[in-house]
C-alpha cells in the first residue's frame, strides 16, 4: 500500500457507537492484520479515544503486572501501539499531516473519530478529504433517516461537485439485535438500493461491553 488511507466513521446522530467502532477497527487493523495505523480524535471536547489511551498508559505505568503484560504484547507484535492525537474538525487534516511526518514507520491508515454532528465547524471539509467514509446505522427509523440525510447531503454537495476525494461512501449495520425482525433490515436495505446507496455486508452485533468501557 503506497498511500496512507484516510478513513472516517461518520454520522450526524450521536449515540450510534462511532467512537467504539473507530477504536475496534483501529485495534484490529494494527494488532491483528499487521497494518500501521494512527487515530486522530476530532471529537472535541469529549475526546473519548484520547482519554481512554491516557488511562491505559497510566494503568501500565502504575502496575508492574500490566507493564509486564504490555511489554510482552508489544514484543510479540513487533511494534509499538498506534498513536491517538487530540485534534478537532478544523485542524484534523493538518494534525494528520504532522503525524505522517513525525511517525517513524509508514502508516497504512489514519482513522478519524469525528464529532457527533456534521454542523460542527470543519466537519464536512475534513470528511471531503477522506478516502473512505462509513456511516453506521441501526434499525431505528430516526437513525436511518438521519444517516440518509447525511449521505444525500455529502453526495450532492461534495461527490457530485467534485469537491471530495472520497472513493467509497457506504452504510453498515451496527447495534444489530438478533431478536429484531429480519424483514425490517430487508425493507431498509431495499430502500438504500433504490436510492443508489452502498451498503457493506458486515453487521455488528449489539454489545454493551465496549461502549461501557469507553464511558467509564
Amino acid at each position: 500500500m503506497s498511500k496512507t488511507r484516510f478513513v472516517a466513521f461518520a454520522t450526524q446522530k450521536g449515540g450510534i457507537g462511532k467512537s467504539t467502532i473507530t477504536a475496534l477497527v483501529a485495534n484490529y487493523f494494527h494488532n491483528v492484520k499487521g497494518y500501521n495505523v494512527a487515530v486522530i480524535d476530532c471529537d472535541e471536547p469529549q475526546y473519548n479515544l484520547a482519554d481512554l489511551r491516557d488511562e491505559e498508559l497510566e494503568l501500565i505505568k502504575s502496575s508492574d503486572y500490566f507493564k509486564a503484560q504490555a511489554c510482552e504484547h508489544f514484543k510479540k507484535l513487533g511494534k509499538k501501539s498506534f498513536s491517538v492525537t487530540r485534534s478537532n474538525a478544523v485542524n484534523a487534516l493538518d494534525d494528520a499531516e504532522t503525524v505522517l511526518n513525525e511517525t517513524e514507520v509508514k502508516l497504512d491508515f489514519i482513522f478519524f473519530d469525528m464529532p457527533g454532528t456534521i454542523k460542527s465547524e470543519g466537519v464536512m471539509k475534513t470528511l471531503s478529504q477522506m478516502d473512505y467514509i462509513f456511516v453506521p446505522v441501526s434499525a431505528d427509523r430516526f437513525v436511518v433517516e438521519s444517516a440518509m440525510s447525511f449521505m444525500q447531503l455529502f453526495h450532492d454537495n461534495f461527490l457530485v461537485q467534485g469537491w471530495s476525494v472520497t472513493k467509497e461512501l457506504a452504510f453498515f449495520w451496527t447495534m444489530v439485535d438478533k431478536r429484531e425482525r429480519t424483514n425490517l433490515y430487508e425493507v431498509y436495505e431495499g430502500m438504500f438500493a433504490s436510492l443508489g446507496y452502498s451498503l457493506l455486508n458486515t453487521r455488528l452485533p449489539d454489545s454493551k461491553r465496549f461502549r461501557r468501557e469507553l464511558s467509564e
